[in-house]
């Protein structure tokens, strides 16, 4: 059963993280925990992408962006990955350089301290010196950058499908067993 922390931050691209919270609540038969925290800028971006949500019909613990009491910014709560999608070059630059200044970023700090998973799923292009640095600093110390690249293997059909190329990569990366298309595998 998997303890997992989803940060949702400002970056374009909130059909990814609505896509990944949908996935995760059929995935609750895997998971003990899920705690989702969004930054202002993610619920800007969502609003304006996606349109109005009501999280309270997603079956998560929503946390607000500086509740340092929420169980994940210790790492004696055990949550064993976090996943942050899409994760803005800001957010990117806090992590890499040790700031914990939100929940976010401590949550990020917590799991690379405690030698835990962290999923970033970088949404940007171009990219700079300082953000390929920032990557080669978190990938160093233990986290993985995952960019929303999504692939056309499975002929997706429409947006969220697009978008579930990517996710279900991250669900795989995070250790969940999944039903998903497969490289070289019939159909």
């Amino acid at each position: 059963m998997k303890k997992i922390v989803v940060a949702i931050t400002g970056s374009s691209g909130s059909i990814y993280a609505k896509v990944l919270l949908d996935k995760l609540t059929g995935f609750q038969h895997q998971t003990d925990a899920v705690g989702v925290v969004l930054s202002d800028n993610a619920r800007v971006n969502w609003e304006l992408e996606i349109g109005p949500v009501d999280f309270s019909d997603y079956p998560f613990r929503f946390y607000e962006k500086n509740d340092f009491y929420a169980p994940f910014a210790s790492g004696s709560a055990k949550f064993d990955t976090m996943i942050v999608c899409p994760c803005s070059m800001g957010t990117l630059a806090r992590i890499a350089t040790g700031v914990s200044n939100d929940l976010v970023t401590r949550a990020a700090d917590v799991v690379l301290k405690e030698r835990r998973r962290l999923i970033l799923v970088t949404r940007d292009t171009p990219l700079s010196l300082i953000h390929i640095n920032n990557m080669k600093t978190v990938t160093e110390a233990g986290g993985i950058i995952c960019p929303a690249t999504p692939s056309f293997y499975s002929r997706p059909k429409n947006l969220e499908e697009v978008a579930a190329t990517v996710v279900d990569r991250v669900l795989d990366l995070a250790g969940l067993d999944i039903g998903t298309y497969r490289w070289g595998t019939a159909d």
